[in-house]
């Protein structure tokens, strides 16, 4: 069983309590990454007629699929195990969800299952880049007020780690790159609560069992617009927003040649000599 490293209990009570706060819960970046693989659907040359979407807020990601030209998505929310049937759609969306995955990889096989032949996945979570500032900041206000560090911004994958989970899942053609959504605060604390109605606040099982005491956020507070400031007086916090792309595996595919399969040699289409290896290009040179 893959480490538990997310209380998912927890996690989905910390969603419900922003999804019934008053206005809503935050969705601004749900709105970001759907708006971006509403765009990457556009240029895909192909109809979808059964999507999946996988989500917290499926709502927000299905409105946006359907402006970008699919049908009614299928929404499903990002349990451990997933309500998909094997072979029941040509596309599959994990929307803003994976980075809270015990299980990444189970996450990313039973969305491949979950396709057609050559069906499309794209999933979209936050990478390694998002909110550097708010952990820098966190962490030496800790260290100066308590003497001790917790895990305090639950850790996000770097994006060739995250491109490699892909093909663990047995996707074809895997490509994973990113964009950057930077917002602006009136101060961290602001940021903090941004957090809690995204109902993305720290839900580690290793997180601090004892309440932290307000000097800590107030001296991360005032590290935070000292480092991070902006010269409006506001605060900057960057999300990084990994974008997965993989295919079902299927019959028309392109696939890679076997080695030793080249029909011609590399130095007859340069107009090279061909040498072995550790040999000069120059006969009177010696590589002493």
């Amino acid at each position: 069983m893959p480490p538990q490293l997310f209380d998912l209990d927890l996690l989905a009570r910390r969603r419900a309590r922003a999804a019934a706060a008053p206005g809503g819960p935050a969705d601004f970046l749900h709105a970001v990454a759907a708006d971006e693989i509403a765009d990457r659907l556009a240029e895909v040359n192909r109809s979808f007629r059964s999507p999946a979407v996988i989500s917290p807020r499926g709502d927000v990601w299905a409105d946006r699929l359907r402006a970008a030209g699919a049908p009614a998505a299928r929404v499903v929310p990002d349990a451990e195990t997933l309500d998909l049937a094997p072979g029941a759609h040509d596309l599959v969306v994990h929307g803003l969800a994976l980075h809270w995955a015990n299980d990444p990889v189970g996450q990313l096989v039973q969305s491949r299952r979950a396709l057609a032949p050559d069906g499309l996945f794209l999933g979209a979570l936050f990478g390694a880049g998002s909110l550097a500032e708010l952990r820098a900041a966190l962490g030496e206000a800790e260290v100066a007020e308590t003497g001790g560090l917790s895990p305090r911004v639950a850790p996000m994958g770097e994006i060739r780690d995250l491109g490699s989970l892909l093909q663990r899942a047995g996707f074809a053609m895997p490509v994973a790159d990113s964009l950057r959504a930077d917002a602006r605060y009136p101060d961290a604390l602001a940021l903090m609560r941004d957090l809690r109605a995204m109902g993305e606040t720290n839900v580690m099982r290793s997180r601090l069992a004892r309440p932290t005491p307000a000097r800590v956020f107030a001296r991360a507070a005032a590290i935070y617009r000292e480092r991070f400031g902006a010269p409006d007086g506001r605060v900057r916090a960057s999300f990084e927003i990994v974008v997965l792309t993989g295919w079902a595996p299927g019959a028309g595919q392109p696939k890679p040649l076997r080695p030793g399969s080249a029909a011609a040699r590399l130095a007859d289409a340069l107009g090279v000599a061909e040498r072995g290896l550790g040999e000069s290009a120059d006969p009177g040179r010696r590589d002493d």
